[in-house]
């Protein structure tokens, strides 16, 4: 049983990663840029969206933006998943599936590596870049395990709607 607010965050975050994982590990690639007519997303853009938002949302609002950052997430790779981009099913638009896949793990493995150091203090301080559902470092964490759930929830979505059976 987790012993901490930080031990808490740190599980859900990796509960919800394992999820999204486990949708993930069960589509082949060449579904990824797939729009099916019902939708307005893909697959792609929602694993580069969650990476971009993990990043934001458990590093820089947590310790900030510094300049090794760069090779962990690109500014061009956080422009073309922020927020308010429009997915589009032209895949010459976006990074290789395996490039997406590749900055998803390794933004994830830089968060399990650095939150452990967080102390209980610093989880009551404001982010170091304001959010509006996060007033706090402590529930930008939790945001960010909760925000993971509600893609993971999309991408399962698009599955079915590409005709894949669902994934419990």
């Amino acid at each position: 049983m987790p012993s901490s607010d930080l031990d808490r965050a740190i599980e859900q975050i990796v509960f919800a990663r394992g999820y999204t994982v486990r949708l993930l590990d069960s589509l082949p690639r060449a579904d990824w840029f797939r729009m099916p007519a019902e939708g307005v997303s893909h697959v792609a853009w929602q694993v580069g969206h969650l990476a971009m938002a993990e990043y934001r949302l458990a590093l820089e609002r947590i310790r900030g933006q510094r300049p090794e950052d760069s090779a962990l997430i690109a500014d061009d790779f956080l422009r073309t998943f922020a927020r308010e981009s429009v997915p589009t099913p032209d895949a010459t638009r976006y990074p290789s599936p395996e490039a997406i896949r590749t900055t998803f793990n390794r933004v994830h493995e830089q968060v399990l590596r650095e939150l452990p150091a967080v102390s209980p203090e610093a989880l009551t301080q404001p982010p170091e870049k304001p959010h509006s559902l996060a007033q706090t470092k402590r529930a930008s964490l939790l945001w960010c395990a909760q925000h993971e759930l509600v893609h993971a929830g999309q991408i399962g979505l698009l599955r079915r709607l590409l005709g894949y059976a669902p994934l419990w």
